[in-house]
């Protein structure tokens, strides 16, 4: 299947549509009854009304997916390349471009163009690519049986959710797209009348979709009385290594950040085992598999992260995917918890989509045509923990806007020096996480 990387970090979106009326004007124009319960797919957040137009999601080609993987990955490495410094990092690709191609499909003109080039055309199509690749994510939550017929389940959880002012009037063909390609119904807040109250609604759907893991997505002063739209993705992950580590092996060992110094971290052991595993010059890389055997986390450990990270590009990196085949491998890995906050707007700004965030030149026509928009902040946050059992995650995203082979010697990877991680999805290539550690004592 297809070895890509893109970065989509849950997914079971939250449809909003019911059946499509054959004879009435554009469904998105008229607007729903407002609901005070069910409004995620959990618990019930009080204060929000839906308003969503009556459309079933879109039949998507798979072909597309790794298409739309392929887009992300390369964002997510322009990204990396960007925000990475000298820290640990974790962020989520996929999570950032859905968030921002709900955007795009508004946008027009130049505006349109810069959002394009910087999304590297995930959204050129409608965002019917990121549907498909959205709709094979959806089946990789489940219960498999371990190597001991144990029950185990995987938690792969996305969604999207639109939250806009009360009485602000978007485009019927927006909210079509919404809820065709992206599977997002419209909630309205009030946030000329209670900017505070909005914040605190956004942020608890946010926490109810990441299972807690992102309590306060949107800090204080990020929304105001001058926000009129949202534009929010959540994702979440919970998944048990295909082989979990033994806990007993599990001891401290020394690993050597990038200015030279050694700290002592647990360190888990593998033993031998065989895994997907590459070398070329400079690097290894090795993968490790999750329960379902369709998710995987890639590591890839350069001799010099800081130069390697420079010269990396979505080319190079899918290069080294497609090298990975099985042998014996004897790994160590230290357990790790990497969590980044950041506002990307200087960053995606500087990435070649600057009139997105000017107020008075933006255009995002395509959402309405009754009050200008632009982009005020771009807020990500991502968590990751990685122990002897498995993988746990979380990322969100808001895009606010205001108007205005033959047995052989097994290699040895110790994980030692600061390194790469991504958590992928195998049959698409899609990249849940990507992130570095180069200090895993920090958040221990």
């Amino acid at each position: 299947m297809y070895r890509r990387l893109a970065m989509l970090l849950t997914l079971v979106l939250a449809v909003g549509g019911c059946a499509e009326a054959a004879s009435s004007p554009s469904p998105a124009a008229s607007i729903q009854a407002t609901l005070t319960s069910n409004l995620t797919s959990s618990s019930p957040l009080l204060g929000i009304t839906l308003a969503q137009a009556q459309l079933p999601r879109a039949s998507a080609d798979p072909a597309t997916a790794a298409s739309a993987a392929d887009d992300i990955d390369a964002f997510g490495i322009d990204l990396l390349r960007a925000i990475s410094g000298g820290g640990n990092t974790v962020f989520s690709p996929a999570s950032i471009a859905l968030a921002l191609a709900m955007a795009e499909i508004g946008a027009n003109g130049e505006t349109a163009s810069q959002m394009n080039a910087v999304l590297h055309g995930v959204a050129a199509d409608g965002g019917s690519g990121l549907n498909a690749l959205s709709q094979a994510l959806a089946a990789r939550s489940g219960s498999f049986k371990d190597s001991e017929g144990r029950e185990i389940n995987l938690t792969l959880r996305i969604a999207n959710a639109p939250f806009a002012q009360a009485g602000l009037e978007l485009e019927p063909a927006y909210l079509d797209t919404l809820a065709s390609q992206f599977g997002a119904g419209l909630r309205e807040v009030d946030y000329a009348a209670d900017p505070e109250g909005a914040r605190a609604l956004i942020n608890g759907w946010v926490k109810d979709e990441t299972a807690g893991r992102i309590p306060e997505l949107l800090g204080q002063g990020v929304i105001s009385r001058y926000t009129k739209l949202t534009l929010v993705n959540a994702i979440y992950l919970k998944a048990p290594w295909e082989t979990a580590f033994d806990k007993s092996a599990t001891a401290n060992a020394p690993f050597t950040r990038a200015d030279g110094s050694v700290v002592q971290v647990p360190t888990m052991s593998g033993g031998e085992q065989v895994a997907s595993y590459a070398a070329g010059p400079g690097w290894q890389a090795v993968e490790l598999p999750y329960a379902d055997d369709t998710l995987a986390m890639t590591i890839i450990l350069p001799d010099n992260l800081a130069s390697f990270i420079a010269q990396l590009s979505g080319t190079h990196f899918e290069q080294i995917i497609r090298t990975l085949a099985h042998r014996q491998v004897n790994l160590s890995l230290p357990r790790f918890k990497v969590q980044t906050e950041v506002d990307l707007a200087k960053t995606l700004g500087a990435l070649g989509m600057p009139l997105a965030f000017e107020p008075g030149q933006a255009d995002f026509s395509g959402i309405t045509t009754k009050t200008p928009l632009n982009i005020s902040a771009v807020i990500h946050q991502a968590n990751i923990s990685v122990d002897e059992q498995g993988t746990e995650a979380a990322a969100a995203t808001a895009v606010v806007m205001v108007g205005m082979a033959a047995p052989e010697e097994p290699v040895i990877v110790q994980v030692n020096r600061p390194f790469l991680f991504a958590v992928r999805d195998l049959s698409t290539g899609a990249a849940l996480f990507l992130g570095q550690v180069t200090d895993p004592s920090v958040g221990s």
